[in-house]
């Protein structure tokens, strides 16, 4: 089956239910049904460039998706990881601002777009909707607190650990139940922990040499979970 307009019902589609859109009203998901326009996306192609501006929202039905910017320096910081049923582009638009970051595939990825009149015209009327837009927003802005903080505190072996869970969490494990489901090289591994290539390789290997990790190319193992989370430092 295509991945295209006609063949995708937002009744019917498997991420629903973990989207914002899990109790928008029925007339409302209608609207959005026959106007979104569904596009495949092929591996590290661009849904969007930063400093552009926004007609609408994503939402994404399979795939994994990066959103990073470029500093000064021309040096890639990765934002987010997105996964289906995530949105893209919201807070650009709700702003009334340029994205912030780009948008790219890091595999083949298939994505509905809702343009920014419906869109704006639904939240304005269904209180559900908004509320779960908020409460997104709210975890936007704490995890990008957290974030901050582990940069100017953490040092970069408990970050490297952290962010490795945390892709993990996002994205979970192959049928092995070891190997984390995304492959990223290690330069986009060291912009995903804001640190230098060169030190993301060196730390895999010491973590390889610990036993909580096996590596085979791009892919990730975790060998010894238990201690990938003490060496992370986590709290909670």
């Amino acid at each position: 089956m295509s991945f295209e307009h006609s063949t995708l019902d937002c009744k019917n589609c498997t991420k629903r239910f973990t989207s914002v859109f899990c109790k928008v009203e029925n007339d409302s998901l209608e609207q959005i049904n026959d106007e979104k326009i569904c596009t495949p996306y092929k591996k590290g192609q661009t849904i969007f460039h930063e400093g552009s501006r926004p007609f609408g929202i994503y939402c994404v039905n399979y795939g994994k998706i990066k959103l990073s910017k470029f500093g000064d320096d021309g040096k890639e910081q990765i934002l987010r990881l997105v996964k289906a049923g995530d949105l893209l582009g919201y807070r650009a638009l709700l702003s009334q601002d340029k994205y912030s970051g780009s948008a790219v595939a890091l595999e083949d990825s298939g994505i509905c777009f809702i343009p920014k009149e419906l869109f704006m015209g639904i939240l304005q009327k269904d209180g559900v909707l908004s509320m779960e837009i908020m409460k997104l927003l709210s975890d936007d802005l704490r995890k990008a607190e957290t974030s901050i903080t582990h940069l100017a505190q953490k040092p970069v072996r408990e970050r490297l650990a952290e962010a490795l869970l945390f892709i993990k969490e996002t994205y979970g494990f192959e049928e092995d139940n070891m190997t984390i489901n995304l492959k990223l090289s290690r330069e986009e591994l060291a912009n995903l922990v804001g640190t230098a290539t060169e030190t993301v390789i060196r730390l895999l290997s010491e973590f390889k040499s610990d036993n909580m990790i096996a590596l085979e190319g791009k892919k990730i193992k975790i060998i010894d979970l238990d201690e990938l989370v003490q060496t992370a430092n986590i709290d909670d």
